[in-house]
């Protein structure tokens, strides 16, 4: 073999090297791109439940000041005050921190959720008052000339009571609870790994809640992979756009806790890793959890 020939293999050589070096330099950049926009799809959404906890907390911390200014009860206005500073005091720890810190936005999520049932609690207290103050109302029509001026307090702060209650929708507001994800193989066990699941069941309660309205409630159940994707069953609005959810239950809710199961018939590949869900209900979300598998 002379040397013009092998200079040509050589050359030939370096620029099928060149050319799959470029190959593969396009293949890596269109992953890198899709991973991006999966990143930035997950990063909005994380943006809008912190946007919508914000709201959450900036509307309690509102109610306890209007409660405060409308209650003649210098016990009850004491403990609404420590309660609307804790309210802030969350309300800023949430302004603080990134939307893609998953444990502390969990933790805030778990407060949130605890201030909403206390004001729930003060609201049956002053329900509870105007109830009795019905009843002095009508004792007030046998006994008008003794007791006219007390009548006139109990009507006051029945009008008080009446404004406080159009005030209370963020309390009527449902909550996911205990939520559990179990993958299922085909005997219907729990599997070990995420390659054998047959069926994905997710688990919650409805916790109770009297200020909420009694009938039937769609749930929308959103299980989001390792990767970002949806298991996708169809789509609800939610902030104004259209999301992918995995399940659809609906319940006649009466108030008091319930359990919900719902099941995904696998019919694809799932991977190991970080699975989140989040549960839908009336245009919230009202729980999420993040579970990792292997």
């Amino acid at each position: 073999m002379n040397k013009k020939v092998l200079i040509a293999l050589s050359v030939g050589i370096v620029i099928a090297a060149l050319v799959a070096a470029l190959v593969v330099m396009i293949v890596r950049s269109g992953s890198l791109k899709a991973e991006n926009e999966e990143l930035q799809e997950l990063k909005e959404l994380a943006e809008l439940d912190k946007e919508e906890m914000e709201n959450d907390y900036e509307r309690l911390t509102i109610q306890y000041g209007e409660m405060i200014t409308q209650i003649n009860n210098d016990s009850l206005i004491a403990q609404l005050t420590q309660e609307q500073l804790r309210t802030q005091q969350l309300l800023q720890e949430l302004k603080d921190v990134k939307a893609t810190d998953a444990r502390e936005i969990t933790r805030l999520k778990r407060e949130l959720a605890t201030v909403r049932e206390v004001l729930r609690s003060y609201i049956r207290q002053v329900d509870s008052l105007n109830q009795v103050n019905q009843q002095l109302v009508a004792e007030n029509d046998r006994v008008r000339d003794e007791l006219a001026q007390q009548s006139q307090a109990n009507e006051g702060l029945r009008q008080q009571n009446q404004n406080l209650s159009e005030k209370v929708d963020i309390a009527a507001q449902l909550d996911a609870t205990g939520i559990t994800m179990t993958p299922l193989n085909k005997r219907n066990s729990k599997a070990k790994k995420m390659k054998d699941c047959k069926v994905i069941q997710v688990a919650f309660n409805i916790a109770r809640n009297v200020t909420a309205a009694n009938g039937n409630r769609t749930l929308y159940v959103r299980i989001q992979t390792p990767g970002g994707a949806v298991l996708s069953g169809g789509t609800f609005s939610y902030e104004g756009r259209q999301l992918e959810y995995s399940m659809k239950r609906v319940v006649e809710y009466a108030g008091e806790e319930m359990s919900v199961t719902a099941n995904w018939q696998v019919g694809e590949y799932l991977e190991a890793g970080e699975y989140r869900v989040s549960i839908f209900a009336d245009g919230n979300m009202i729980g999420t959890k993040t579970f990792t598998f292997n």
